[in-house]
């Protein structure tokens, strides 16, 4: 069964960091680009970070660059957003999503999204 599922959510404060997990069954992520994306209340959601496939690129939107960077655990079949830095304005519910185009910069992401995890930015 292919299936991705998001981990790592939760309640931070203004300025902490959280790791987010994406865990793929079903299909090996080391061989698609894969991205993130997020959805904040009341607004569309918005890709914010990519990675290619042979890791020789990782974009990043300007709202999160800097502070967020994906990695991926080819051994188990995970990939990473850790979150630094975060701000009230990161508070949103975050996917990942497979299988996404990312050799130009993040773009839109039209990827197959897990459930999601939430994360919440408490100033």
């Amino acid at each position: 069964q292919v299936q991705l599922v998001e981990s790592g959510g939760g309640l931070v404060q203004s300025g902490g960091s959280l790791r987010l997990s994406c865990a793929a069954s079903g299909f090996t992520l080391d061989e698609y680009d894969v991205g993130w994306s997020r959805r904040a209340p009341g607004k569309e959601r918005e890709g914010i970070a990519c990675i290619s496939r042979n890791d020789r690129s990782q974009y990043y939107e300007d709202s999160v660059k800097g502070r967020f960077t994906m990695s991926r655990d080819s051994a188990n079949n995970v990939i990473f957003l850790q979150m630094n830095a975060l701000r009230p304005e990161d508070t949103a519910v975050y996917y990942c999503e497979v299988p996404v185009v990312c050799d130009n910069g993040v773009g839109t992401l039209r990827g197959y999204p897990g459930q999601g995890t939430q994360v919440t930015v408490s100033s």
